[in-house]
């Protein structure tokens, strides 16, 4: 089993449970979406000594919890699973990682972005995405989500698309490597 040396953030004790069964890693638990002062302030801690992966649900809650994070504690690296990997087996249950497989953890985690702490540059533009059918039409949505899981950085709509490409310095040349594999599929 790969013995992770960062901190993997996680949700709740179901998260740490589960990624137990796909890698070797210490977590800490942000008991929800109300991150207290003292959870960031280990973070800030543990981001110094060992680093940080912030691994939360792919729903709104678990954005919530990365964007507190990314907020107060600057370079901490994001792992994103995807939504259909997060899916419960059981009806009524919430999105999250503790029900993604061991693989869908593994591969996750094995697609890491750092958050850039300066301003960066624009790599990709709004009419980029207009023009991959991203922002407008239909498919827009299910377009996103696909390219989400294609370059490994969740599911945003269409406002937060720009930011999420700029944030994790998304280079145009992947970005239209997977608008040709989603165009490919479609």
């Amino acid at each position: 089993m790969k013995k992770i040396k960062e901190v993997i953030v996680v949700e709740g004790k179901d998260d740490t449970k589960r990624l137990a069964l796909a890698v070797d890693a210490d977590t800490i638990e942000t008991n929800g979406s109300a991150v207290s002062k003292e959870t960031v302030a280990q973070i800030k801690q543990l981001q110094a000594t060992r680093g940080v992966i912030v691994f939360t649900d792919p729903d709104f809650s678990g954005e919530r919890i990365r964007k507190i994070i990314s907020a107060a504690v600057p370079g901490v690296k994001h792992a994103f699973l995807p939504r259909k990997a997060g899916v419960p087996t059981k009806a009524g249950g919430s999105l999250g990682v503790e029900h993604a497989s061991p693989a869908a953890i593994q591969t996750a985690l094995a697609h890491l972005y750092t958050e850039q702490t300066d301003e960066p540059a624009t790599l990709i533009t709004t009419g980029d995405l207009i023009k991959a059918g991203l922002l407008a039409g239909p498919a827009a949505r299910q377009r996103r989500e696909r390219l989400g899981e294609l370059l490994k950085i969740g599911y945003v709509n269409g406002k937060q698309l720009p930011k999420r490409l700029q944030l994790f310095q998304i280079q145009p040349a992947d970005f239209w490597q997977a608008i040709d594999q989603l165009d490919t599929e479609e």
